[in-house]
């Protein structure tokens, strides 16, 4: 009988040990980030009956990259850099995560942006999508899709 105990207990333990805990999203985020393709669509440009649509491959060298820095502490900032890696355009914000979305509060281009993302993890880094009224036409209906890479970068 202690032999079939002791046997059960170590497969369940094996099994146990053996199943990898997942990182949370909130914990996956915390790192540094490049865009590697972004298209927002914009299906009432500016309160007009035309689709405008926003797509960037950022292939070939591009001449400006976006990067994002999530830190531990629920602050983040963003930037561009060119192709000898200057950076400009730091805008910096609060992030948080709740269930599979990350909301992100930042000032950028003259307005206050408060925005949240349906996050999915991939091997390279996550995809983010959203609704978002990014043409600034007072109308949530548009539809953001972002592509991320984990990068390293120095400060």
């Amino acid at each position: 009988m202690k032999l079939k105990s002791f046997l059960c207990i170590g497969v369940f333990g094996m099994l146990f040990a053996s199943c990898n805990k997942e990182k949370s999203i909130e914990t996956y985020l915390v790192n540094s980030w490049e865009t590697t393709y972004l298209k927002i669509e914009m299906t009432s440009y500016q309160k007009s009956d035309s689709t405008y649509v926003f797509e960037d491959k950022f292939l070939n060298n591009p001449p400006r990259r976006a990067r994002s820095q999530y830190n531990k502490d629920g602050t983040f900032s963003a930037w561009f850099v060119n192709q000898q890696n200057e950076k400009s355009g730091e805008s910096k914000g609060t992030w948080k995560v709740k269930n599979d979305s990350l909301f992100v509060a930042f000032f950028y281009g003259g307005r206050d942006v408060k925005v949240g993302y349906h996050i999915e993890k991939t091997t390279e880094g996550f995809i983010g999508k959203s609704n978002y009224d990014w043409d600034n036409d007072g109308a949530f209906d548009d539809v953001l899709l972002m592509k991320t890479k984990k990068i390293t970068t120095t400060k």
